[in-house]
């Protein structure tokens, strides 16, 4: 057998949660075509690494990834792609780049700046198959798909406008939704806490996830709340799940708030009851305490909506402010996840400013550049979410450790970044996954290293119905990552959050290096994944 690359003296750790073995991985032509119980077997390659010991493992996938335009800057994606990272799923939080028109394209590339970043793009794409085709035609290191976003077809149809769609305008969602699965999405995601996801009804996200369900396709929410109405919140998933017949990924599943930590156990038994009655629901999460989000989530729903005018306007508005305060500190809203009142604006944390006038800011917390301002907070965040078009980001501190570890243990949960570039971002853009191998692996013993490459790896590609991608098999999609697991580790934290992470040494996808000793190699073997 004649291979492209051999991976000699190896640790297999193939997947599926099953032991550790020594051995070797051949690969050749993008496939996995040689696994060995023999450390250096009698095959011939072009390439033979000696991996002295370090441990072979699929790719990684990181089912919750917001480098939607980011790919187009940066082909790499080099932060992912140092972390092992070979597959990411795109379009999340209800946010797709498509379908959109073009006379939309302005508003929505506004609305979405905070989580993608203020990326300057030719966005020459009006359909979900013209977005993966120029996905495709750009290039990229690691595989690629995407999801359609409800708050893209939401605001396709209705804009932002917060009321019920007429039957006619659902039946125009439904056939977006439709229409973009049949283009290559590989599931629907919706944003709950985020307008204008925000503004629908459970009946309406039922119709369009029974599209999903259809075509064999995941539900992926962000829920409306993960604090104060959490168990209101996954109420409603289960029954979406059980109505539409749908399978449901929990996106970021969590405890948010003091009120809420200590209860991780009683989420997990909520959404076992729901998998043992016969509804399919897989939970994702990433390693750390603190969130991130686009800052403009801290207001109240209302503001999104464009009843007195287009969003920059009301909160240039001296009535509207004084209204948001009032709703803030009240938490009159029921259903709304209050961020100011969860977190505390001393516990939210500026993270990404475009300008360079206002980039001092990053890293500063809402009370303290407020305080310097002169300024009330709500009216501090206007101010600078007016200055910057809302392409602002912030991070927030409000999670509990005891709480993320044991919801990592539970055996449906997978690994994902959810990282926003740009600015001092959340350091699980450059360390989530090698942060679970270190910290919650070695050091801490809260998974085996096998279950941990479960969750990074088959777990994911079940719950995005990846059928060649996630185990170490012959015939297998060859997306491999090599690492040392007595040091791989991440060094990022929230005041230093570019660190490169730790023993990593290769990174394989398609049979191609895409990570070599370390380093980036240049290479863009990445495919545009269409279900």
């Amino acid at each position: 057998m004649a291979l492209d690359i051999l991976f000699e003296n190896a640790k297999i750790v193939d997947g599926t949660g099953a032991p550790r073995f020594d051995g070797a991985v051949g690969v050749e032509d993008g496939r996995i075509r040689l696994i060995s119980r023999k450390r250096e077997p009698n095959a011939s390659a072009t390439d033979h690494v000696d991996v002295d010991g370090m441990v072979v493992a699929p790719g990684f996938i990181d089912t919750h990834s917001h480098s939607d335009l980011q790919l187009f800057a940066d082909p790499t994606l080099a932060p992912k792609l140092r972390q092992g990272i070979t597959t990411e799923i795109l379009g999340h939080d209800g946010f797709s780049m498509a379908p959109i028109s073009d006379d939309q394209i302005d508003k929505w590339r506004t609305q979405v700046r905070g989580l993608t970043g203020s990326v300057d793009v030719e966005w020459a794409w009006n359909s979900i198959g013209e977005y993966l085709d120029a996905v495709a035609t750009n290039g990229a290191a690691v595989n690629l798909a995407s999801l359609v976003g409800h708050g893209t077809v939401r605001f396709a149809v209705l804009g932002m406008d917060d009321r019920e769609p007429t039957a006619t305008e659902r039946g125009e969602m439904e056939d977006l939704v439709a229409r973009s699965l049949a283009e290559g999405a590989v599931g629907l995601s919706v944003g709950l806490i985020y307008p204008p996801s925000s503004y629908a009804k459970t009946k309406e996200l039922t119709a369009l996830a029974g599209r999903a369900a259809a075509e064999g396709r995941p539900f992926v929410p962000y829920i409306r709340s993960e604090g104060r109405w959490i168990w209101n919140a996954l109420d409603e998933l289960v029954e979406i799940g059980a109505e539409a017949g749908v399978a449901c990924h929990l996106t970021h599943f969590k405890m948010a708030g003091a009120k809420q930590h200590g209860k991780a156990e009683r989420g997990i038994h909520l959404i076992e009851a729901a998998r043992e009655r016969g509804v399919d629901i897989t939970v994702e999460q990433y390693p750390y305490a603190a969130a991130s989000t686009k800052l403009s989530t801290v207001l109240p729903p209302w503001v999104h909506a464009k009843g007195r005018g287009e969003l920059l306007d009301t909160l240039r508005d001296d009535d509207a402010r004084a209204r948001m305060k009032r709703d803030v500190e009240a938490w009159r809203i029921e259903g709304w996840e209050n961020f100011g009142a969860l977190a505390g604006w001393d516990r939210i944390v500026i993270t990404n400013v475009p300008s360079d006038e206002n980039a001092h800011l990053e890293g500063t917390t809402v009370a303290t550049f407020a305080r310097d301002r002169d300024r009330e907070p709500i009216d501090a965040v206007c101010d600078l979410l007016i200055e910057e078009e809302l392409g602002v980001s912030m991070v927030l501190h409000l999670l509990a450790e005891s709480d993320l570890e044991e919801i990592l243990a539970y055996e449906a949960v997978n690994i994902a970044t959810d990282g926003l570039f740009g600015g001092t971002p959340h350091p699980r853009v450059y360390g989530a996954f090698p942060r679970v191998l270190g910290r919650y692996v070695r050091e801490k013993n809260v998974l085996s290293l096998e279950d941990a490459v479960r969750k990074m790896t088959s777990l994911p590609a079940r719950a995005m119905g990846f059928d060649t991608k996630g185990i170490v098999r012959p015939e297998m999609d060859a997306d491999l990552v090599v690492f040392d697991p007595d040091l791989v580790g991440s060094p990022a934290t929230y005041e230093n959050p570019k660190r490169r992470p730790r023993g990593v040494a290769h990174v394989v996808v398609n049979g191609e290096f895409a990570v070599r000793d370390g380093e980036v190699t240049g290479n863009t073997p990445g495919e545009v994944i269409r279900q």
